[in-house]
């Protein structure tokens, strides 16, 4: 992680500063290099983007994140907000001031409408268990341990999307900051305009210290789990990806990784993680085709939906230097470009054996559950019949920085000349980015081709909420001048 080992304030924030944000706030424990916790305060998940910082622990739903904005914006001191952590680009870390959310993590349910609020910084874990404890699910991501706010600020992919939307989609109110550090609720009846521009960009316009979802029945189990498979299978799980994006109508999905885990001591293979939503007959039915193909490892249960988004916990644990790049892959997936990327990734594990961790992931989803819904009613601007696709890489050394940059925004332009050939071939015409913003964790694509065709009104609504660009450390969305 990154090193603390000396007890030096970051040169924007003086001791006498400190004293001064300490006696303005009411609920709230201020962490420097001396005090108890600090470095656990540092910890994320990706140690690529962890930061040396005064770390703001906050307690109270928005009256001392309000007065820690404006006592920044006054100090002009450079804040950054952490949920879960999860965030490779460093957008949750800074070496001025962290404003850590993590305590805000309460879930209540109203079960006669349906909807479960959560506070700022719970983690989806909390969601989806307070939710299951009244037959109701929530669309969320497909790690448990990851925090609610940045995936639902961005947009949100997860295993209920193909049924449902989007996390964003789902999304009925929030509670947040502003840059001016005033407090408001934004909905399609309350501050429209705001509630449109976080659906997809929120983390640009303020502090979401409470959420509000709509919840959806799920009363039965699901059957899900892991399925490894040697490279060798490459055509027959490529073949059944593509007759899944066919067949599903949102109650089955899958996620494949290309990479080298443990059980193939060194040599590549293609990890499955599936997911029906029904009875284990019905799921390995539809699953036969790869049960067939007799996995190396095979870990697929029935369990309650709020134990799904565990399941691959193990291969994405902390520790470690991690960074995201994303893209987008057209069914039907050719398994002639996949076996090239299953070379690209032999070749960069023999170069590299610091990365062998590495992998490059696709997903396959029923599209319509977010295609319905127009590329304008929301700032997400990557509603198309794609699917994701997104490089994960992992290493060690910090010497290794750059050349693993490098690789994934590599990997990353293999695959978006993919999708454009083919959208050329299939005469596909939409307005959908490409890219999911989530997974830009080298910040590497710019603001409008993120937004594609709502860069114009989320540019001036930036103007209005955010005038000052507090809330861009990621990018600015303000009108160039």
């Amino acid at each position: 992680m990154a090193s603390v080992e000396d007890n030096q304030l970051p040169i924007q924030i003086n001791p006498g500063l400190v004293e001064q944000l300490k006696g303005f706030l009411k609920c709230s424990t201020v962490l420097t290099p001396d005090s108890d916790g600090y470095a656990q305060s540092l910890v994320r998940w990706s140690e690529y983007a962890e930061r040396k910082a005064v770390s703001l622990y906050v307690r109270y739903l928005g009256e001392d994140i309000s007065r820690t904005i404006v006592f920044c914006r006054a100090h002009s001191i450079e804040f950054a907000v952490c949920g879960g952590g999860h965030s490779t680009s460093g957008n949750s870390s800074t070496t001025g001031l962290v404003i850590d959310l993590s305590k805000m993590n309460e879930v209540t349910v109203d079960t006669t409408m349906k909807t479960v609020t959560a506070q700022g910084g719970a983690l989806w874990k909390y969601v989806d268990e307070a939710a299951g404890e009244h037959g109701l699910a929530v669309v969320g991501g497909t790690v448990n341990h990851t925090g609610i706010g940045g995936l639902t600020l961005g947009g949100g992919y997860g295993w209920l999307s193909g049924s449902y939307g989007l996390v964003v989609d789902n999304l009925l109110k929030v509670v947040m900051v502003l840059a001016d550090g005033r407090v408001v609720t934004a909905s399609e009846s309350e501050n429209p305009d705001l509630f449109w521009a976080i659906r997809g960009a929120g983390q640009y316009f303020g502090v979401v210290v409470e959420f509000t979802y709509q919840a959806h029945e799920q009363k039965n189990h699901v059957w899900a789990g892991q399925m490894l498979f040697p490279a060798d299978k490459v055509d027959a799980v490529v073949d059944f990806a593509n007759h899944l994006a066919v067949v599903t109508k949102g109650e089955c999905a899958l996620l494949a990784g290309i990479g080298a885990p443990p059980p193939l001591m060194g040599n590549l293979g293609i990890l499955i993680v599936g997911f029906y939503n029904g009875p284990k007959q019905q799921a390995e039915a539809l699953f036969a085709p790869l049960l067939q193909l007799n996995p190396i490892i095979n870990t697929t249960e029935e369990m309650p939906y709020s134990k799904l988004n565990g399941v691959i916990n193990g291969m994405v644990p902390y520790g470690g230097r991690k960074v995201f790049k994303g893209s987008a892959l057209i069914t039907p997936i050719n398994p002639s470009f996949i076996r090239n990327m299953i070379e690209e990734i032999q070749l960069f594990h023999r170069r590299l054996p610091d990365a062998n961790q590495s992998i490059v992931l696709f997903e396959i989803y029923n599209t319509t559950g977010w295609c319905n819904i127009p590329q304008t009613a929301t700032a997400f601007a990557n509603r198309g019949n794609h699917q994701n696709a997104m490089i994960v890489m992992k290493w060690a050394d910090p010497a290794n920085d750059g050349e693993c940059r490098s690789w994934a925004r590599e990997m990353a332009k293999k695959f978006t000349t993919e999708f454009e050939r083919v959208k050329k071939e299939q005469n596909i015409m939409n307005e959908a980015v490409g890219e999911y913003s989530n997974y830009d964790g080298l910040l590497s694509t710019n603001p409008p081709n993120i937004f594609g065709v709502n860069f114009e009104r989320l540019s001036k609504l930036k103007a209005v909420f955010d005038p000052g660009n507090i809330f861009g450390r990621s990018f600015s969305l303000l009108p160039i001048q």
